[in-house]
């Protein structure tokens, strides 16, 4: 593992993807989140295609805007989590269900396989909640949902 001490040497080959060069030889990498719900920032490490780590970043505040702005880039897409802003209708009170969702990204229709699939983080108020397809949406805060969105909410918890 090593830390970076310099700017880093990130750029993207021609087929859109990551290329650290260290050490005078380039190695195409993906950066992963060591905590991506509790500290985004913090810890991040750049997996090149044999699975082992090439580089660790410890903060992303210490690396260069270019860099950073590509790195966010990466990660924005690998972990596409809409954000649940509105329960607009759930088909049944148990599972599987159909539910119909706002989100920051528009309207969502999802399916609730199993009501394993919310999970609570932080406390009752901060949740995970994954679709039959595999799809993580998060909401930050149930206090925040309108009082029939809470409602609804509530008969799956």
């Amino acid at each position: 593992m090593t830390t970076i001490s310099s700017p880093l040497a990130l750029s993207r080959n021609p087929f859109g993807r990551l290329v650290l060069d260290k050490d005078g030889r380039p190695h195409q990498v993906n950066p992963v989140r060591a905590f991506p719900l509790s500290a985004p920032s913090l810890g991040i490490s750049l997996v090149g295609e044999d699975g082992k780590e090439v580089l660790w970043i410890a903060d992303m505040d210490a690396v260069d805007p270019a860099a950073r702005a590509l790195l966010n880039e990466d990660l924005a897409a690998r972990e596409f989590q809409p954000l649940i802003e509105r329960i607009v209708s759930v088909s049944t009170f148990s599972v599987p269900s159909i539910w119909n969702l706002e989100t920051d990204r528009g309207p969502v229709h999802m399916t609730l396989k199993a009501e394993e699939d919310i999970r609570k983080l932080h406390g009752r108020q901060n949740l995970l909640i994954t679709s039959a397809d595999g799809v993580h949406y998060r909401l930050p805060d149930t206090n925040r949902l309108d009082k029939a969105s809470r409602k609804l909410l509530e008969r799956f918890l």
